[in-house]
């Protein structure tokens, strides 16, 4: 799984001299991404310091470096890049995860993550215009999604018809294996509706 992301020779130039700098043998960088999966998900990179990796990373041996990579952040790592670019005022290092958002998904991906991915990729792009999100509370033993609705679709009176006629046909359209939605969210409450 190590092999998705990659780490420049730039970076890991930059991250070898960062490394000497803490004067402590054996010192490592560990990468992980916080909230993995949601629209809120950051990927980091931290100093790993002999046994402050976990048990389940997975160890990456580079040329100069070792890195430490989280176990629970792997799929969400596929296709990131670690570059380092240099510049006057000394340089600057990225990190790009296309991925850390939503895992790629494909018709062998657990139904929970095929669900988010239409939502993030799909459904919520749409609703954004209007303020609106929604998310997926849980998926029953009987494969329903339960969604949530947020931000202006809270209180929304077309929320219904977007409910059955929006996200229910794209879902059902894109993971067929799936029973329906149900709706959890309470729709008098209208306080940050987008329509009055």
């Amino acid at each position: 799984m190590s092999e998705n992301i990659q780490i420049t020779d730039s970076a890991q130039d930059y991250l070898t001299e960062l490394l000497e700098k803490q004067n402590v043998e054996g010192i490592a960088i560990r990468i992980f991404i916080t909230q993995p999966g949601t629209p809120y998900a950051e990927t980091c990179l931290a100093y790993c310091r002999p046994g402050e990796e976990e048990p389940s990373d997975d160890l990456l041996e580079l040329e100069k470096i070792r890195v430490y990579l989280d176990k629970n952040s792997l799929a969400f790592l596929e296709e990131a890049v670690v570059d380092f670019n240099a510049d006057r005022m000394g340089g600057q290092l990225t990190i790009k995860a296309p991925n850390a958002k939503m895992p790629k998904v494909n018709a062998d991906s657990p139904m929970e993550d095929r669900v988010n991915y239409v939502l993030y990729s799909e459904i919520n792009p749409g609703l954004a215009s209007h303020g609106g999100e929604v998310k997926l509370v849980q998926l029953t033993e009987d494969q329903v999604a339960v969604l949530s609705f947020g931000g202006g679709c809270q209180g929304c009176a077309a929320v219904d018809i977007t409910l059955k006629d929006g996200v229910e046909r794209t879902l059902i359209e894109r993971i067929p294996k799936l029973a329906g939605i149900r709706d959890v969210t309470d729709h008098s409450d209208t306080t940050n509706a987008y329509y009055r």
